[in-house]
């Protein structure tokens, strides 16, 4: 579970739900500060939220991006159904897709770059994909942070398994208490009633009681679909590379999600942008979201490309 830095409303950041085709989305939408540069779109990964992007909205708008992190479907403040296949990954990237045509409707500066985290990296991999079958796509570039070619590790694959095997039966405060018996500090009547006056954000309970609130809010079908996409997801990246699609894989200096050395392979067979951010794991976004703001920007202005000194190389050890 990724802990945003902090979860006070950033100076410029609108909340609202991006209206789109296939429904709408809880949104944090920051407006881009001068000249406007282009749009990017950030798309959050398992048991996530918009918030965990929160770090990166003001050093993106500050650089002049429009800014817009997501609730994917059944993701804490987005509404989801019961039903298993709204969450297939398929229906999850038709979501970006028409998220990415509801930015476009809305005058968002060009061009469009789309960033996934982790589980929210497949889910963009997959929108990139179907884009690319229709002929044509709307992203300009693609970031993949901390996410792999394809299913993650033996370790996490048994955690997922038995934690969406625990939610039929404990139900999502069950399982909250069963995973954090030591972190206890609110009771629940607090946290669901917990609010700062404005969706998305829960700032007078702070980081631990906005976790607890974001997972007891989160869609179990959701999270049990999801699980599953995770432990069987297949290597798609020859069909990524052949879209031909500039990528940045971007990632922390240790990852038990998905080992480094699969993502500096992944990389190299994508001849994408390498960047290892360090002071952080399996969440640079949050950990540390000055360096990993400050290398998007990097690879948005310059070109696109991998590095100069060959591709997949590492182009970056911020921190």
């Amino acid at each position: 579970m990724s802990r945003p830095p902090f979860v006070e409303m950033p100076p410029g950041v609108r909340v609202h739900r991006l209206s789109t085709r296939r429904g709408a989305f809880a949104a944090l939408d920051a407006a881009p500060v001068g000249d406007p540069a282009g749009t990017v779109l950030l798309v959050p990964g398992y048991t996530g939220s918009k918030e965990d992007f929160i770090g990166l909205l003001g050093p993106l708008a500050a650089a002049g991006y429009r800014a817009v992190a997501v609730d994917g479907r059944g993701q804490y403040e987005t509404p989801g159904g019961h039903g298993w296949d709204s969450y297939r990954l398929g229906a999850l990237a038709e979501d970006v897709l028409a998220q990415a045509d509801a930015l476009t409707a809305d005058g968002a500066t060009a061009p469009l770059h789309l960033a996934g985290h982790s589980l929210g990296g497949l889910i963009a991999r997959g929108a990139v994909l179907r884009a690319a079958e229709g002929g044509a796509t709307p992203f300009a570039s693609l970031t993949l942070i901390a996410s792999g070619p394809g299913k993650v590790a033996p370790w996490q694959r048994w955690k997922t398994r038995f934690l969406t095997a625990g939610l039929p039966v404990l139900g999502t405060t069950g399982v909250w208490r069963v995973t954090h018996r030591t972190k206890e500090a609110l009771p629940d009547a607090a946290v669901e009633a917990g609010t700062s006056g404005t969706e998305g954000v829960v700032s007078d309970l702070g980081v631990d009681g906005f976790l607890r609130r974001r997972w007891l809010a989160t869609t179990p079908a959701q999270l049990i679909a999801t699980g599953r996409t995770l432990r069987h997801e297949p290597d798609r990246v020859e069909q990524l590379a052949a879209t031909g699609v500039p990528v940045h894989v971007l990632s922390g200096v240790r990852d038990g999600v998905w080992p480094i050395a699969q993502l500096d392979a992944m990389a190299a067979r994508l001849r994408a942008r390498r960047t290892i951010i360090r002071g952080s794991e399996h969440s640079p976004n949050s950990e540390q979201p000055a360096a990993t703001a400050a290398e998007l920007i990097d690879f948005w202005r310059s070109g696109l490309g991998a590095p100069s000194d060959g591709p997949g190389s590492v182009s970056g050890r911020a921190g």
